[in-house]
């Protein structure tokens, strides 16, 4: 019983340890000034690599940053402040910028590194969470990443500055992308695996669904004809077309369900009385990436959408969430 009732205390104290890292995380965009952009334009003007070091908290926060930078059109690389004492400096070229994330800005390790590094030309931003430490004093740039306190109760254990950290790693990738121009297309080459390149990958029409896979009703069609038809297409739509297979609505397994609950007699009910009328569609050529956006980015998920030829409206097919998150790809079958 005890268990139960330290429930609610448990969730304040989850969403206060969320609220304490999302003000964190504010205050510190709120800080970002000239430094920086300098940050920005001391990697842009090295045509190699970015170095990021840490340990501890910071070395996971440090790895993750290398792999978002990574993935967004900036070689990067994670080195260990200790392993770099025996071996691992050699993965350093001159002039590389080296990112030093530390919450102290005292970390031994690091300080121990600079003067091997500075042999190598190399430019030093900090992410340091004091900005009057030794770390600090050695840094070409500073970005402040100081927090007021730590999410947990008792104030010391890394989480609200791991996430400004990190939020200010994700910044500076964020804005070296826009600055290189880097677009889906890039992101795509670099994912070619995994579900974030398939969706940047694949177009709606190797996807979609067409022809007898799809449930086609008129207007006028009873809406039991409408339900049979759904029943031996198993989509969760049926469109609704004109003789000429222009779009003109769209019934799907809730519009179903709503016409039995708000109709005690649903016998003289046509599809016109429950479709929705022009749907929210999408083309044949649009990446999956741009569907599943529709289908998710709004108030009221849909898990289907109606594939309509721009030029001629005539309705193609239809595409499911479901479709792009299983896998299917039907270019790979015809």
């Amino acid at each position: 019983m005890e268990h139960m009732q330290a429930r609610p205390e448990r969730l304040a104290a989850a969403r206060k340890a969320m609220q304490t890292e999302a003000a964190a995380i504010l205050a510190a965009s709120e800080r970002l000034e000239s430094s920086f952009l300098a940050a920005i334009d001391l990697i842009l003007d090295h045509p190699g690599k970015v170095v990021v070091a840490g340990v501890g908290k910071s070395g996971h926060v440090a790895r993750k940053i290398v792999a978002t930078l990574q993935s967004t059109g900036t070689p990067a690389v994670y080195l260990h402040p200790t392993e770099a004492a025996h071996g691992d400096l050699g993965v350093c070229q001159a002039g590389d910028p080296v990112v030093m994330i530390s919450k102290s800005g005292a970390t031994s390790e690091l300080l121990h590194l600079i003067p091997d590094l500075r042999e190598l030309q190399a430019r030093f931003i900090g992410i340091l969470g004091n900005v009057a430490s030794p770390l600090a004093t050695e840094m070409d740039v500073v970005l402040d990443a100081s927090v007021q306190r730590e999410a947990d109760p008792e104030s010391f254990t890394p989480t609200a500055s791991s996430m400004v950290a990190l939020a200010l790693g994700d910044a500076l990738a964020v804005a070296l992308m826009q600055a290189r121009g880097f677009t889906a297309e890039h992101f795509r080459r670099y994912h070619p695996a995994g579900q974030l390149g398939r969706n940047l990958r694949l177009r709606v029409s190797d996807v979609m669904h067409r022809g007898d896979e799809v449930a086609w009703v008129r207007r006028n069609d009873s809406l039991k004809h409408v339900v049979v038809a759904m029943s031996a297409h198993a989509l969760g739509a049926a469109c609704v077309i004109s003789p000429e297979n222009k779009l003109l609505g769209l019934i799907t397994d809730g519009d179903v369900r709503r016409a039995f609950e708000k109709h005690d007699d649903i016998r003289t009910l046509s599809a016109a009385a429950v479709m929705t009328s022009s749907p929210v569609s999408i083309g044949p050529h649009a990446l999956v990436q741009q569907a599943l956006r529709l289908m998710e980015d709004r108030p009221s998920q849909i898990s289907v959408l109606p594939v309509v030829d721009p030029e001629t409206n005539e309705c193609l097919g239809l595409i499911r969430v479901h479709d792009i998150y299983q896998g299917r790809d039907l270019s790979r079958q015809r």
